[in-house]
């Protein structure tokens, strides 16, 4: 019975920060995009909270839970959010700011979850069970939105980093770096296979997640211990 109460605390505890991390991230898209021009995501009902026009079920839920048990880096998608740049105010300009609206996103639901965490730290002084039920979901919260982040920023088309990059560049640049998407994800998953992706995003992870729990004065060691019991790993 207890094992069969851990097990379900854990998958609760993933499953309502990676919901929000993936479909708050995929609405910042569609929200630039329609504020700048486009709303050919809003005609196609993608401009909403609701999950489950985001989700992929193979992308968001069974290969990130897959990579999460067995190697503890974590990747996935979402539906892509569709956007034409033609009917963007300024489209080369326009497209950097919807590419970077995501993992802008994250980074505020980072913020957020770590503040959920040191609120769990504060409760479970007196109630122990629903303040580290808090602090597993804000640990999972940082961890999630900290690697959607920096693995959408790096510079690879078709990943957010890729389209800021390319809008940054001058126009045959860009073209050129336009010219990797189509190979974009393949690269992506033999960077992952090689373990490139995990050698170049875990520093960046660790930094972020650093940071936040040094602003907000959390204890290092209750986060630390609380991905260890998310990744069914022993506390220190």
């Amino acid at each position: 019975m207890q094992d069969d109460l851990t097990i379900a605390v854990r998958i609760f505890a993933w499953a309502v920060p990676v919901i929000f991390a993936i479909t708050l991230h995929e609405v910042a898209h569609a929200a630039v995009a329609f504020y700048l021009g486009d709303n050919t995501a809003h005609k196609m009902g993608r401009l909403t909270l609701n999950p489950f026009k985001h989700i992929d079920l193979i992308g968001s839920v069974v290969v990130p839970v897959l990579l999460l048990w067995s190697s503890g880096f974590i990747f996935g998608w979402a539906k892509p959010v569709p956007v034409n740049e033609k009917n963007l105010n300024s489209p080369k300009r326009d497209m950097i700011f919807v590419a970077a609206a995501g993992p802008v996103a994250n980074l505020v639901m980072s913020l957020l979850w770590a503040l959920i965490m040191k609120l769990g730290f504060w409760i479970s002084v007196s109630y122990e069970n629903i303040g580290m039920i808090l602090v597993y979901m804000g640990a999972a919260g940082i961890f999630i939105n900290a690697a959607i982040m920096m693995l959408n920023l790096l510079p690879l088309p078709p990943l957010d980093g890729g389209r800021i990059l390319s809008g940054l560049l001058p126009e045959p640049f860009s073209q050129r770096l336009s010219r990797l998407e189509p190979w974009g994800f393949i690269l992506l998953v033999a960077m992952i296979i090689s373990g490139l992706i995990a050698k170049i995003i875990w520093p960046l992870i660790v930094v972020e997640m650093t940071i936040l729990t040094h602003l907000l004065d959390t204890p290092a060691e209750l986060f630390i211990n609380a991905l260890r019991f998310l990744l069914a790993e022993p506390a220190r």
